[in-house]
């Protein structure tokens, strides 16, 4: 009798049951795909960008910072913008459109500048289109399954998704093997793919219909109001604080790139092999986070990628053992926190305002991303790699050590929380729906 009330509750609240597998929804499917094409694009320009830059034209590795900082900083700019006309005007589809049609002009763009600076500016509005549409399309995932199922829904999308991260790489190697200073083909055939994601996006993705008027919800509180949603503020501190130390792969990739003394024209593979770990690991990773708590995994997933940092600094001889131990770790590190971080935030915030929510999440870690980038780039300047690589590594463990503690804490407090923020970082809560014990679950 309890077994079976049990299973009915959690049924009526979304939870997994067991043995029983629902089908991951065709919007979260559909999405996938056209995150996978528009990838495609995406990484078939930044996987050549940090060589071209650095080595090509000659930028400062500050310079650099502040131009991968600016990619990050500026997707930040029309998150919450998006993410409030989104939930507003429940047309969450059209303005994810606008934001993968702002990325595409941007590719087509590409063919025309000529300048490192005037490149930088149009891959800050590339960006601006990525901040645009990241926040409505992850909100339509997230409705589009219960809360029970974020984690699966997430590791599905971002497993195709990075499976064009897998193919733009390859793509833009079998461009500049074939062309002479293919630079320009490889942004020519890049237009084209983008362009294709977005008549997907059209024809394919489907939107619930926007409630009647009578039954329309309350009016969106203000932001700050957002941000006392419970365990969402405790969710965006622990994103900012990890953040604030996590060293961008390109830069890892120029370190690996240093180490190896590898050559320019295979370059753009080194983001292929993190593409195919995060593609094996997403939906595994998003099963996991739903079963043993999305704050376990989020934090686990930082401590993977401190351990490829610890590797670069480790006096290993540079061979494939180093090369598949970095590309590794950076792999199950996007896969343990990437889709896992929009799974723990989706459950918390109600319908009306989950785009706008997760928009705001999105934002800080993007504000957070932009501000170590230039830190690292000017910590490289400053004092060499080495140096610099040992700084962030040795911040990172410090904040995991500390929201570590802060979780020991609340344990031996007795609290209902297992970290910073459990409900924001973890799984959906489990509240009984009758008192008593359930055995036999």
């Amino acid at each position: 009798m309890y077994l079976s009330a049990g299973r009915a509750a959690d049924a009526a609240r979304g939870l997994p049951q067991p043995g029983r597998r629902t089908p991951v929804p065709a919007t979260v499917i559909v999405l996938g795909l056209v995150s996978m094409v528009t990838d495609v694009s995406a990484e078939m320009v930044t996987s050549v960008l940090p060589l071209y830059l650095v080595a090509g034209l000659g930028m400062t590795p500050l310079a650099f910072g502040a131009l991968d900082g600016l990619q990050q900083g500026a997707t930040a700019l029309l998150r919450i913008l998006g993410g409030r006309v989104a939930d507003r005007t429940h047309r969450r589809k059209l303005v994810a459109g606008a934001g993968y049609a702002l990325s595409a002009a941007c590719k087509a763009a590409l063919l025309v500048v000529t300048t490192p600076w005037s490149v930088a500016a149009v891959l800050a509005a590339d960006r601006t289109g990525k901040g645009l549409r990241t926040a409505p399309r992850d909100a339509l995932i997230s409705l589009s399954c219960p809360p029970g199922e974020q984690g699966r829904a997430f590791g599905v999308h971002r497993a195709l998704d990075t499976a064009g991260a897998l193919l733009g790489p390859l793509a833009a190697f079998g461009v500049l093997w074939v062309a002479v200073d293919g630079y320009g083909a490889v942004f020519t055939v890049s237009a084209c793919v983008a362009v294709f994601g977005v008549v997907l996006l059209a024809l394919f993705v489907r939107e619930a219909p926007a409630p009647a008027p009578a039954a329309a919800p309350a009016p969106a509180p203000a932001l700050r109001t957002l941000l006392r949603v419970p365990g969402l503020g405790a969710l965006c501190l622990t994103a900012a604080a990890l953040g604030l130390f996590t060293v961008g792969d390109a830069f890892l990739y120029l370190l690996l790139q240093r180490r190896l003394d590898l050559p320019a024209v295979y370059f753009p593979l080194l983001p292929v092999g993190t593409a195919a770990v995060f593609l094996l690991a997403a939906l595994p990773a998003g099963r996991l986070a739903d079963r043993r708590g999305r704050h376990r995994v989020f934090l686990g997933g930082h401590a993977l990628l401190l351990g490829a940092c610890l590797l670069l600094l480790a006096p290993l001889p540079a061979g494939p053992l180093l090369v598949v131990g970095v590309l590794g770790l950076l792999g199950l590190f996007y896969a343990a926190t990437d889709g896992v971080l929009m799974a723990a935030a989706g459950p918390l915030l109600p319908d009306g305002l989950r785009a706008t929510g997760l928009a705001v999440l999105q934002t800080v870690q993007a504000v957070s991303r932009f501000a170590a980038s230039l830190l690292f780039g000017a910590a490289w300047t400053l004092w060499g790699p080495g140096p610099a690589l040992a700084a962030a590594a040795g911040g990172l463990l410090l904040v995991l050590a500390a929201v570590g503690a802060v979780g020991a804490y609340r344990l031996r407090a007795g609290r209902r929380v297992s970290g910073p923020g459990a409900a924001a970082c973890g799984s959906t809560p489990r509240t009984p729906s009758r008192p008593g014990p359930r055995r036999g679950r």
